[in-house]
């Protein structure tokens, strides 16, 4: 293979481990500063607007909060990824269900400030919510079998 050795093999493979395990770390970083800096513009801006609209600030500030949540949940699932070199499948059910009530709660809040409210996008508002409680419900059930099966793995077999 045009001159390539056994040995040279393994040290471009060595390479592109050290790169790959590198990519990971600065991912995983990227995830922990996005979500400290997300935290504080959203405090910030509850902050200026608290005095003058309290709700949607308080929905902008819940919102913003559910997504630092879900990017520290994608900083967790990488660093358990680097201490363990296993992607564990429950963090990421996790991340659905905390997405979908933010989307609950988000088309909520702006349906909510809509005075003379079109039936089409009432229908609309409805078929998303009944959608995200879908997915909420099948990723509970999910998650409900993985801890499940889990534990079975952990329980000794009695002798009987």
């Amino acid at each position: 293979m045009l001159g390539w050795t056994p040995e040279s093999m393994k040290q471009w493979v060595r390479w592109m481990q050290w790169l790959d395990r590198w990519g990971y770390i600065t991912a995983c970083l990227s995830f922990l500063f996005l979500g400290m800096l997300v935290f504080v513009f959203a405090w910030v801006e509850f902050a200026q607007l608290v005095h003058t609209e309290f709700w949607p600030a308080t929905i902008s500030l819940i919102n913003d909060l559910l997504l630092v949540i879900i990017l520290l949940e994608l900083f967790r699932t990488v660093l358990g990824f680097l201490q363990s070199d296993q992607i564990r499948l429950e963090p990421f059910l996790h991340v659905g269900i905390i997405a979908s009530v933010r989307r609950i709660l988000t088309a909520g809040a702006e349906l909510s400030h809509l005075h003379d409210i079109p039936e089409e996008t009432f229908r609309h508002y409805l078929m998303d919510l009944g959608l995200h409680v879908v997915i909420i419900l099948v990723l509970m059930i999910a998650l409900f079998l993985i801890r499940k099966s889990e534990t079975a793995q952990i329980q000794p077999i009695s002798s009987s």
